[in-house]
């Protein structure tokens, strides 16, 4: 009995564990995307020659991950939403 209740809590508290790390997952995941994104929106930004600025528009890979994890879903999908509109009005 001693036994089984000691795996039964080993366990409990492995699915405890991957329940708690599975948001942190996700997220990572999505700030991997952001800043891949951003840093194309840059590039894109560059070829161009929108000539857009500000912290916004950088090709630093890190730099876009370290804010996103800092920021909300809604922030960073707003970021990548005003630096769409901008490229788009660029382009007219």
């Amino acid at each position: 009995m001693l036994k089984t209740m000691s795996w039964a809590k080993a366990g409990s508290a492995a699915g405890l564990f991957m329940l708690a790390s599975a948001p942190t997952a996700f997220a990572q995941a999505n700030c991997e995307m952001y800043a891949k994104l951003a840093v194309q929106q840059q590039r894109q930004n560059e070829s161009s020659k929108c000539d857009l600025k500000g912290p916004d528009w950088s090709a630093d890979l890190q730099g876009h991950m370290s804010w996103c994890t800092a920021a909300s879903p809604q922030q960073w999908q707003a970021a990548l939403q005003r630096r769409k509109q901008a490229l788009d009005n660029c382009g007219k």
